[in-house]
């Protein structure tokens, strides 16, 4: 008789039903990295296949729209630009390229995030992959964008330095700037999430993306400073997570400006709760998806 022997070969992957409500499933989208990379370059091909120009349309959106604001804002209105008294010497075209370059990465994430999954319903039918990866991706190819407006700011800041119109001072406040770009990936990630998953049934809300971002970015210091603010608001207005991440970037680059370290922190504890609940309001309604997209 021959002995039955135990195999030693240990199932790796383990299909069940149930899904336990803190089950994230962050390190099965680690495993699908190359995947995710595909993801990316298909975004960032796609974005910008049949265009003339290509990729340059991301340094003519926002240097047009800096311009805009430039004349209309700085010029012809001449809302104050200054983050903190004393008015510090920042260019107006360096303050609202930095706040147009940051706004325009956090709106493209939230409004490519918000129709990820419907855009590739086609794809989630056919095979499976952790469906946090597309999310992820869009993230990350609209960072390639941003790092070439990026590029862009910096360029433009070296010039004006040059010119005798502007001053750069080395310090640690540069520590905000990656903190800063961090903090909008996460947050923009994870209220594009939220939208995702609430947009599989209730497909109204999609309607609503650009109209509710072009609302918030008025909210937002991006075409004015913070002194423009009355005092008694400051706090009220610092529950916009999106102004602390605007106003450190520019204290990081510019060595001057405002910052608060209560207010940052907010800033951060939301940002964080925010994607936190993204992830967890997704986990719970992804097993749906299929049956709702």
């Amino acid at each position: 008789m021959t002995e039955n022997k135990k195999s030693d070969t240990a199932f790796k992957t383990v299909v069940s039903a149930d899904k336990k409500i803190f089950d994230l499933k962050l390190k099965e989208a680690f495993k699908y990295k190359d995947m995710i990379l595909l993801f990316v370059k298909r975004e960032f091909v796609s974005k910008y296949k049949q265009t003339v120009l290509g990729p340059l349309w991301a340094i003519i959106q926002p240097l047009f729209t800096t311009v805009v604001y430039t004349v209309i804002f700085g010029t012809l209105a001449g809302l104050d630009t200054a983050d903190a008294s004393p008015a510090p010497m920042v260019p107006s075209f360096l303050f609202y390229m930095s706040g147009t370059i940051l706004w325009s990465y956090f709106s493209s994430v939230v409004s490519a995030t918000s129709h990820t999954f419907l855009a590739n319903a086609h794809i989630m039918g056919k095979v499976y992959f952790p469906r946090i990866a597309m999310p992820i991706a869009t993230a990350i190819s609209n960072l390639i964008s941003f790092g070439i407006q990026l590029a862009m700011f910096i360029v433009t800041y070296i010039v004006l330095i040059i010119n005798g119109s502007a001053e750069f001072v080395l310090s640690w406040h540069l520590i905000f700037v990656p903190l800063s770009i961090l903090q909008l990936m996460l947050l923009s990630t994870g209220i594009g999430i939220i939208i995702s998953a609430l947009t599989t049934k209730y497909r109204d809300l999609s309607m609503l993306v650009g109209f509710g971002l072009n609302l918030w970015q008025y909210a937002t210091p991006v075409a004015y400073g913070l002194m423009l603010i009355p005092q008694n608001y400051i706090g009220l207005y610092h529950l916009n997570p999106v102004t602390p991440a605007i106003l450190s970037f520019r204290y990081g680059v510019f060595g001057v400006g405002y910052f608060d370290l209560a207010y940052y922190l907010i800033g951060w504890a939301i940002t964080l709760l925010i994607a936190f609940l993204g992830l967890l309001l997704f986990n719970r309604i992804e097993k749906n998806f299929a049956d709702t997209v």
